[in-house]
């Protein structure tokens, strides 16, 4: 008879140990430190022997192992990667979408201080670990956002759940088997389906919390979904994206807020506006925020229903910033120099307002170094970049016909870049020296 495999189980305490790779380096686009930070939920005060059942279906020493580093012990079974139709057996249905529920944030982040502290999170963490240990099935997904050869980040979906991991399964890439256990730094993505709606109280959600909530924990590298937070996508995508972000970073690619276009043989890199986004998606490879720039193409982070087999593209021929100006003074469309378009990428100038880097959720890179590193992309890669207003005086081009203006760019001769009077330079400068110390010389208005 084959031996039994016994484990130490340490039990949670209030504060969690960080362990960073031996080759962790500094990251400029993070504020901190960190580059390749690893969560580890467990602290070792107390032990107590857990003995894990001999191997069947459903059990893997090596697994149950990973899932008792980050804080899971399980009970009975544990499904790893499982198909379509193995989650359907084990109970899994398509749940209803929601949508809007508000995700809450910690660590180093640009857009705001961290909405939970790091006792709150640390408590939150123990609590849905607890749980999902109590629930006799586990269901663990692996996959990876981005599928960038070298720049991805991979992802590990821990459920009590098959309807959880299922509607993760069509947000995420697949990835090949062990490419998470084998990966630096990982994601983790904690599932609780039928956890007390109580555990709201944790982050002082209260009665806020009983549909569920969204908790992101960036120095960790760790989401926690809780309730039927799994069925909200774009709030996912959000947290998912910002976690995702350092990873990409360190990894020497380029976390973007933007969307593909292709054109023939040719790949757009588009950046603009929710609504302008919204008006044109169906001719876009995916509606959804967040690519990968990096030397071997541009990868969009996440699946869509139009995804095929590959989701590596080509370096992009041409970049997009839409602008919205009603004023006049921006030109319909113009072309930017590679320092021109760092600039406008920084500003994100929408019609009096700025949305810097283009990006609305909560971001972990400094956008400041991101716009540098994208001005090396351009110049390196000799990449043609244009800015488009989408909104000139009373004339607002969208969907089709904002399409065939983008497409337009790569076959006929646009004029620079000059503005029509007014002093909306002053303004840029205004907002742009008001939070940044120093702007690079390289970039220009």
């Amino acid at each position: 008879m084959m031996r039994n495999l016994v484990l130490k189980r340490f039990l949670h305490s209030s504060t969690s140990l960080a362990r960073s790779s031996s080759s962790s380096t500094s990251n400029p686009f993070l504020p901190s430190s960190r580059c390749n930070a690893v969560s580890a939920p467990l602290a070792e005060e107390k032990a107590e022997t857990v003995v894990f059942p001999r191997v069947g279906p459903g059990f893997s020493h090596g697994l149950n192992w990973a899932l008792a580093r980050k804080g899971i012990i399980v009970k009975d079974k544990a499904f790893q990667n499982l198909n379509y139709s193995e989650l359907q057996k084990r109970g899994a249905t398509i749940a209803e979408s929601l949508s809007g529920l508000h995700v809450y944030v910690r660590g180093s982040f640009v857009g705001g201080s961290s909405e939970i502290s790091k006792a709150e999170f640390s408590k939150l963490l123990k609590q849905v670990t607890s749980h999902i240990s109590s629930i006799s099935d586990v269901f663990v997904h692996d996959g990876v956002i981005g599928s960038s050869p070298k720049c991805d980040a991979k992802v590990r979906v821990i459920s009590d759940s098959p309807a959880a991991v299922l509607s993760l399964s069509n947000v995420l890439w697949k990835t090949p088997t062990r490419a998470v256990s084998h990966d630096s730094c990982p994601l983790t993505v904690y599932v609780a389906t039928s956890i007390s709606a109580g555990v709201g109280d944790t982050i002082g959600l209260g009665s806020q919390g009983t549909r569920g909530f969204i908790a992101a924990d960036i120095e960790r590298s760790s989401l926690v979904l809780c309730g039927k937070a799994f069925s909200d996508t774009n709030g996912i995508k959000e947290a998912l994206a910002a976690l995702a972000g350092p990873v990409i970073s360190a990894r020497g690619g380029l976390p973007l807020s933007a969307r593909l276009l292709v054109s023939g043989d040719s790949v757009i890199l588009l950046f603009a506006s929710e609504k302008t986004i919204q008006s044109c998606k169906d001719s876009l490879v995916s509606a959804d925020a967040g690519v990968i720039l990096s030397s071997q193409g541009v990868a969009p982070f996440f699946q869509s229903g139009k995804s095929s087999g590959s989701n590596l593209f080509k370096l992009p021929a041409a970049v997009i910033l839409g602008s919205s100006d009603s004023s006049g003074i921006i030109p319909s469309v113009s072309k930017l120099s590679p320092g021109q378009a760092a600039y406008h990428f920084l500003a994100g100038y929408q019609d009096g307002k700025f949305t810097p880097a283009y990006s609305n959720g909560p971001s972990s890179s400094d956008l400041l170094e991101l716009s540098k590193a994208l001005l090396s992309k351009l110049q390196e890669n000799q990449i043609s970049s244009f800015l488009i207003n989408i909104n000139e005086g009373e004339k607002s081009i969208n969907g089709k016909d904002l399409v065939k203006l983008v497409e337009s760019t790569l076959s006929k001769s646009i004029p620079p870049f000059e503005v029509k009077g007014g002093d909306l330079q002053g303004k840029y400068k205004s907002f742009l020296s008001g939070k940044y110390q120093e702007i690079p010389e390289e970039f220009s208005f």
